[in-house]
């Protein structure tokens, strides 16, 4: 399969969560006065197409630059359901999908596609985005799962204030990526995964550049 590029493009008008800096490229040098182009980044680490280290919600969790390198590149597996505003991702669903395709086995790493991508410029993006429920979330700790993406903002729901699925997760050593973009270009069920983050000491998150292969 030709490389599908999983990722959003970060720019000044990319959509930003609520209460969190627009991206900023500021002018450092140019090549009239300096010789060279070079612009300096302003941006949170959690900005477009970004992973979640267990340490965004757990005190002792995992930092960005501490995660195996054999935690980012491996085998996947994608997971198609269409989901609409504050529609949650259940356990339901998780089974219903194993009992078409088989069951997914321990340490599987998996990808949700939702369709709510198209939404990325609608002012609902942030707010009512679906993403796992409880259920789901403990379904997939039971099984061990290496890491866990999805094509909306938030792995969890839009109306969930308290970041239920992100403390399940987080707790669990459970990798989290979000604002996947183009899972719709992957023609199979399973595919090789590519999720690179920047080397951050100490982070919380990192953007990061994501490939199905």
């Amino acid at each position: 399969m030709k490389p599908i590029d999983l990722t959003l493009t970060i720019s000044k008008s990319i959509p930003s969560f609520p209460d969190s800096p627009k991206p900023q490229f500021i002018l450092w040098s140019d090549i009239k006065d300096d010789g060279y182009n070079l612009e300096l980044l302003f941006l949170s680490s959690h900005t477009g197409t970004h992973i979640d280290a267990p340490y965004h919600f757990v005190k002792d969790g995992i930092k960005i630059h501490q995660i195996p390198l054999d935690r980012l590149i491996g085998k996947a597996i994608l997971i198609k359901l269409k989901k609409t505003r504050n529609s949650p991702i259940t356990k339901e669903d998780i089974i219903l999908f194993e009992k078409n395709n088989g069951i997914i086995p321990n340490d599987s790493s998996i990808f949700f596609f939702t369709e709510w991508q198209k939404n990325l410029k609608n002012d609902n993006y942030f707010s009512e985005n679906p993403g796992l429920d409880k259920s789901s979330a403990d379904y997939l700790v039971s099984k061990k799962i290496n890491l866990v993406g999805i094509d909306s903002p938030s792995i969890d729901l839009g109306i969930d204030d308290s970041f239920t699925v992100h403390h399940i997760f987080s707790k669990n050593n459970i990798l989290i990526v979000e604002n996947l973009a183009n899972l719709n270009k992957i023609p199979s069920r399973e595919f090789t995964f590519t999720i690179l983050p920047l080397k951050l000491k100490d982070a919380t998150g990192s953007p990061v550049r994501a490939v199905a292969s």
